[in-house]
């Protein structure tokens, strides 16, 4: 029963952030390219909505803290986490992407559902580049397993 009532508050959240897309007209790349446009025709509207979202974000937590105590509640907040080379290097490619794009991946899946064949084109190549990173990762994975078998193995 759980897993039902996660799924359909996760779609219905799903749903209204993607209307909210498509009314704040976020699922044109040209406006979140005149956003990252500071030297030329800039446009606020995406800081609008990002503050729109960050507040709506900060209330929440706001309410659900004060309605129970940290122990008993069904979230938790991201762990603190340091500030990897990977990581970075990740946020670079995000940002280019998006730079070069002009999407995003909540974007790009609303964009797609409204037949926009430039956001498929973008949800490929995202679901490439996530691709290409598990096969790293399961690589750098299996060398770090060989040192530490590998140093097992030496005499003491």
């Amino acid at each position: 029963m759980a897993t039902w009532r996660s799924a359909g508050v996760g779609l219905a959240s799903g749903l209204i952030f993607a209307t909210g897309l498509v009314l704040s007209g976020m699922t044109d790349p040209g406006r979140v390219l005149a956003f990252l446009d500071f030297a030329g025709d800039w446009d606020p509207r995406l800081a609008l909505v990002m503050a729109g979202a960050i507040g709506v974000h900060f209330s929440w937590l706001w309410l659900s803290a004060r309605r129970q105590p940290v122990e008993a509640q069904p979230f938790s907040i991201a762990p603190r986490t340091p500030v990897t080379r990977s990581l970075v290097l990740g946020a670079a490619v995000f940002g280019v992407g998006w730079g070069l794009s002009g999407y995003c991946p909540g974007p790009a899946v609303v964009s797609l559902g409204l037949g926009a064949r430039e956001g498929s084109v973008f949800l490929a190549a995202m679901l490439g580049g996530m691709l290409i990173f598990q096969l790293f990762e399961a690589r750098q994975r299996a060398r770090a397993d060989e040192r530490v078998s590998d140093a097992a193995m030496l005499p003491r």
